[in-house]
């Protein structure tokens, strides 16, 4: 891995600083080769502070600054302060973070879910959100859409990208994954094709694009990147359970006023 690090950013969301964090440029190795920001993994856990601290230096932060949440696939919120200094405990369990506070990152961790990055600069709010398919269904989108306009953002104004996540070329699924699916939100039906036989092709991003635009967020894209099929720059929880490896790292998305 180079030492130089790779981050993919969005023009729409500038002057807010951000970054989708790619693998390269991090301290772990063997098959966390690369920046692994996961706390949860079983990667050495001072290549992995290590690799936290690349990630805030890249932002113009300090680690302890980045705000982040155990992360449980649910629709969950967090909103963080001005007076935010850290968690006195334990992480909350949600998968996504609002603020209007300068000088704190809201960050998730992924492997193939999406992560989302928001921000409405004229009200001065950003939200971040870690979506796969459980979340997504659960409404975590609409949630930090929710939050972001309690703190004063509008739906309309508001800006988001879907950062690196499983492509619908690589997310296959079985037949009862979509009928659990639909069960939730019917609309989805769009977003399955057919694959092999007995299984379908799930496009997650735009699914999220559909979802994003249901809350009223119309400026809206994805990066176009896959995890899955990019192992030299994304790590992929579906890609090392095919390699029946034991473990894998995640990428870091974040977002900071």
């Amino acid at each position: 891995m180079t030492a130089t690090l790779e981050i993919v950013t969005a023009p729409e969301l500038a002057p807010v600083r951000h970054g989708f964090f790619t693998r390269r440029g991090g301290a772990s190795s063997g098959i966390f080769a690369g920046l692994n920001c996961g706390q949860g993994s079983s990667d050495q856990a001072a290549a992995v502070a290590l690799n936290r601290s690349r990630a805030a230096t890249a932002l113009g932060l300090t680690s302890d600054r980045l705000a982040g949440v155990n992360q449980v696939h649910s629709a969950s919120v967090v909103t963080i302060g001005a007076d935010w200094s850290g968690w006195p405990g334990e992480r909350p369990r949600a998968d996504a973070l609002v603020t209007d506070a300068p000088g704190v990152a809201l960050t998730v961790l992924t492997a193939d879910c999406q992560p989302i990055l928001f921000a409405d600069p004229r009200a001065g709010v950003i939200g971040a959100a870690h979506a796969g398919s459980r979340g997504t269904r659960a409404g975590v989108i609409e949630a930090a859409v929710a939050a972001m306009a309690a703190l004063g953002a509008r739906p309309a104004r508001i800006l988001a990208v879907i950062g690196p996540t499983i492509g619908p070329a690589a997310y296959e699924v079985g037949a009862d994954f979509r009928d659990a699916t639909l069960a939730d939100d019917p609309a989805a039906a769009a977003f399955f094709t057919l694959g092999a036989p007995g299984h379908f092709q799930f496009d997650l991003p735009a699914y999220g694009l559909n979802r994003l635009a249901r809350a009223g967020v119309t400026r809206a894209r994805w990066t176009g990147h896959c995890t899955y099929s990019d192992p030299e720059r994304f790590f992929s929880y579906r890609r090392t359970t095919h390699r029946a490896e034991a473990d894998y790292g995640r990428l870091i998305a974040a977002i900071r006023l």
